[in-house]
């Protein structure tokens, strides 16, 4: 199939074309169906940590064993909802099909032995990369058929926007660019060329949803124009296993969705999620909050030791921020208390053949950050910024998860306590707060920039226990976002 080609749009232009917003505040209505309607629990089983940036006052699992599962749900006081950090964007399809099946069947049985009902949200990137329509189908597999999948992927924080059911990411210039012309379009393991949502289900699930009425659509006009009523209804004629694409250009599009969506909820229907991170804060009723200053996060002064800054994505964006960060704050080695100290590890190092060429970088950088961070100086570790492939999806992802290791390694040597951390990248957050801290149950404190979540644990058996963690994900904010974040916490 030859994917629809579509213009790159002035965004605000296109924003100001549109119906104007809905006019009522639709986070009261949904509000008030939470508390008297019977609503099930919701699961967010995120294949990367950055899926909390719009959430606070929750948890976040990075085990799911079924002893685990059940505590979580008797937790007092009960909580909408919790995540489960899954990572499946790291694996590959078949690694990743077999731990979707292992999480849903452990969440299945936790919820029989409570007594709870549960909806899976499959949290994903607000790019369109990961693991669809797998997960999907092995959450089906486990919890039955649902009444419908809802495609939302909106995502106002990060610049991704649904309009006329063609999914943009807005660009620094004030462009809409078709995401199938994006860089995201062209990911190593998770590809594609669509940029209508209904092209992209039909690409990515080939034979499957062909019929006009196989694949819905909430538009703009029945959201700001129709408000929750008329999303009920439109989702009450959704035809049996339909897809139904969210389209939203503003929070209060959102709102105004699942308000009617929780209505059609209370009339018995049940749906499966793969959505962005806007739509699970909405859908939990968990309402903005400003980002968490150093002063509120009671940061030591003076300072004891530096913060440490692991950066291992490889998006445009992330390598423009890096580049802001150590032109403005960089110095090697650093010669006043601002400076920050900068380690590259070579990446052609890092994935030799020869082990020992490894353990070597590692063993040297960790020595360096130790000393850096016990002079008080905000340490960077960052590989270096050449994307290097594999021949094909699965030796890309194994590429990458060599690298991961390496940044774990790093992080699990480490003793010094540094002042916070800050994980640059998806799949490098949730390697260093799984593996490198050793994280099993973390509370999502709330935002440390908007879309960039801050998470503590202060469980016992984690390293570096109760130090601010901070899940940057590769593509959000603007080039001077990582910068201005590292200045403010000095």
């Amino acid at each position: 199939m030859t994917p629809r080609e579509y213009p790159v749009l002035s965004r605000q232009s296109t924003l100001a074309a549109l119906p104007t917003e809905y006019a009522s505040d639709a986070q009261d209505q949904i509000s008030q169906l939470l508390a008297t309607s019977c609503v099930n629990r919701l699961v967010v089983l995120d294949d990367d940590p950055t899926g909390t940036q719009t959430c606070h006052d929750i948890s976040v699992l990075a085990v799911w064993d079924v002893e685990t599962l059940v505590c979580e749900f008797q937790a007092q006081p009960a909580s909408r909802g919790f995540f489960i950090l899954t990572n499946s964007r790291a694996l590959p399809p078949r690694e990743a099909e077999t731990l979707l099946h292992t999480i849903c069947t452990n969440v299945a049985a936790a919820a029989s032995q409570t007594g709870e009902k549960v909806d899976i949200v499959l949290r994903g990137d607000s790019t369109l990369r990961g693991h669809f329509p797998l997960e999907a189908d092995v959450a089906q597999e486990v919890f039955g058929a649902a009444d419908a999948w809802v495609l939302a992927p909106f995502f106002f924080q990060g610049g991704r926007f649904t309009i006329d059911d063609v999914h943009y990411v807005a660009e620094a210039d004030d462009r809409l660019v078709p995401a199938g012309k994006t860089q995201f379009a062209r990911d190593a393991s998770f590809g594609y060329s669509s940029s209508n949502l209904r092209d992209y289900v039909r690409e990515k699930a080939p034979g499957r949803f062909d019929s006009t009425e196989q694949i819905q659509s909430i538009t703009l006009e029945d959201i700001r124009v129709g408000g929750p009523d008329a999303v009920f209804h439109k989702l009450m004629g959704v035809p049996r296993g339909a897809v139904v694409i969210v389209n939203a250009a503003a929070e209060s599009d959102m709102h105004v969705f699942v308000a009617g969506l929780l209505l059609a909820e209370s009339h018995g229907k049940h749906y499966l999620y793969r959505t962005g991170a806007a739509f699970v804060s909405t859908r939990l009723g968990i309402r903005s909050k400003p980002p968490i200053t150093a002063a509120e996060l009671q940061l030591a002064r003076p300072r004891e030791t530096g913060g440490l800054i692991i950066a291992g994505s490889y998006v445009p964006k992330t390598t423009a921020q890096l580049k802001v960060l150590t032109d403005r704050r960089g110095k090697t080695p650093p010669t006043d208390p601002a400076s920050l100290a900068i380690i590259e590890m070579n990446v052609a190092d890092l994935i030799a053949s020869e082990e020992s060429t490894a353990e070597k970088v590692i063993d040297q950088t960790v020595r360096s950050v130790e000393g850096y961070l016990r002079a008080g100086h905000d340490t960077l570790v960052m590989t270096s910024r050449t994307l290097i492939t594999g021949a094909d999806d699965l030796s890309s992802l194994a590429i990458g998860s060599s690298v991961a290791r390496a940044l774990v390694s790093v992080l699990q040597r480490i003793e010094v306590r540094p002042r916070y951390i800050i994980a640059k990248g998806g799949i490098t957050s949730s390697d260093a707060a799984t593996k490198g801290l050793n994280f099993k149950r973390a509370t999502i404190v709330g935002q440390a920039a908007p879309g960039v979540p801050l998470w503590r644990c202060d469980e016992d058996t984690s390293r570096h226990r109760g130090v601010p963690f901070v899940v940057f994900p590769g593509n959000v904010g603007v080039e001077e976002t990582l910068c201005e974040l590292v200045e403010a916490w000095y």
